[in-house]
């Protein structure tokens, strides 16, 4: 695997790279990951990732310096994952002047779940994604479910600029216990990861009852978030979305049950297709 800390060198070595597969990441990287680099090379002769942490998405409260690098070992799985080319700028090389230019996604797509709680968080994701594709100028890019309103912004931005990448949604790889694996989760002590698949459990709870033909959504909603409350969690918010822009259902559209909520300083994301 070549390791490439300039926008010069990667795009030197991909010259002659006939499709290109890419998986971008912040790094600390689990098995969720790894299991979207072996999808890539399925797709394409040539594999790229990149590690880089975005100050962009990051709020003014929220764990940017705390954000764990665990560079040598990423650099370790992605290249027995069979990664080709790793892409790994600092700061002044992804923006060595101030962004001053910014995607702003659909604000009903982005002020709603965690566009809610985290302002300009998917600004951010979308302007760093943007100048990647630019860098790397893959055929096709990869992104996992579990972040499901990044998967559906990113999608919507690819195909309204007429961006000619293909993107391909990877399942949520989870632990045994059902806990969705995220770089996260190894900020919970051991007590709340014993907790912690409660919030998966509540999630396929609801999609029980959706199946049973429950069709009271807030109740749903409301009883998953109090049973989470009565057992020390803090919930963001509970909800049953449509797919295609997670607005609220209006007929017989295909759903999604999406959650946040924070167990103990940590805050954990999951959702669940119906």
């Amino acid at each position: 695997m070549q390791i490439h800390h300039t926008i010069a060198s990667l795009r030197a070595a991909l010259t002659d790279a006939d499709r290109i597969a890419f998986v971008p990441t912040m790094g600390n990287l689990h098995d969720g990951h790894i299991d979207l680099m072996r999808q890539a090379r399925e797709q394409a002769g040539t594999v790229v990732a990149s590690i880089f942490v975005n100050r962009l998405q990051f709020g003014p409260k929220e764990d940017f310096d705390k954000y764990p690098r665990t560079f040598e070992n990423d650099c370790a799985r992605l290249s027995a994952a069979g990664v080709d080319h790793l892409f790994a700028p600092d700061e002044k090389e992804m923006y060595p002047t101030p962004q001053r230019y910014h995607v702003e996604p659909d604000p009903a797509h982005v002020n709603i779940l965690e566009g809610a709680v985290r302002a300009g968080h998917f600004g951010g994701v979308a302007t760093v994604v943007l100048k990647l594709f630019n860098i790397v100028q893959p055929n096709v890019a990869l992104f996992g479910k579990k972040d499901y309103q990044q998967l559906m912004v990113l999608s919507n931005m690819v195909r309204e600029l007429a961006l000619p990448i293909e993107i391909v949604a990877g399942e949520t790889i989870r632990a045994d216990d059902g806990l969705a694996l995220s770089s996260r989760n190894g900020y919970l002590s051991t007590a709340e990861r014993a907790e912690a698949p409660r919030l998966n459990r509540q999630l396929a709870w609801i999609r029980e009852k959706l199946a049973a033909g429950e069709k009271d959504f807030l109740r749903l909603e409301t009883e998953a978030m109090a049973e989470l409350a009565a057992h020390g969690w803090h919930p963001d918010y509970i909800a049953i979305r449509r797919r295609s822009d997670l607005q609220p259902p209006q007929g017989d559209e295909s759903l999604v049950v999406l959650a946040a909520a924070k167990l103990g300083n940590t805050r954990l994301i999951d959702n669940l297709e119906i």
